[in-house]
């Protein structure tokens, strides 16, 4: 199974918009956001997605995010730590300001995948049989340019996108 991982979009329509095209495009179904989508207008673009969204800092009105994206689809999931199977694989995910978090979820031995935000900072690294990714981010700080991630859950395998 084939996910896109999306972080720290910061209001960013276009580089929104350019995510959701190339994820229609490889017949991605499900989406994985990070936190710091900032405005809750932005929630209607990913309509035809199953998200699950882990809110940021930047994120004050995280009750509407959580309503709108639990309005656009069933099982859609909204909260601070998401822990579950996605096509029979152990996954995290947090936005990861709050500190810790992630090393948490490693020291939990249980995830495959542990994916976040926060950082504006790609990372692709494995700790403790943990895979952890961070996809970048497609606004706020430049600290590098803006990408994605498109992950095979199964293959082991991360693709960066640059937008």
């Amino acid at each position: 199974m084939k996910i896109g991982v999306l972080s720290d979009t910061h209001d960013q329509l276009a580089n929104i918009l350019t995510v959701l095209e190339t994820c229609r495009e490889r017949g991605i179904k499900t989406l994985i956001h990070c936190g710091d989508l900032t405005g809750f207008d932005m929630v209607s673009f990913f309509d035809g997605f199953r998200v699950i969204y882990t809110p940021g800092n930047m994120d004050y009105a995280t009750g509407t995010i959580k309503k709108r994206f639990e309005g656009l689809h069933e099982d859609n999931f909204v909260g601070e730590v998401f822990t579950g199977q996605l096509d029979g694989v152990w996954v995290a995910a947090v936005h990861s300001h709050i500190k810790g978090q992630v090393m948490g979820l490693v020291r939990r031995k249980r995830y495959k995948w542990i994916f976040h935000g926060h950082t504006h900072q790609r990372r692709d690294e494995v700790i403790k049989g943990a895979h952890i990714i961070n996809p970048g981010a497609l606004g706020g700080l430049g600290k590098e340019s803006r990408s994605f991630c498109v992950v095979d859950l199964h293959a082991d395998d991360v693709e960066f996108i640059y937008v």
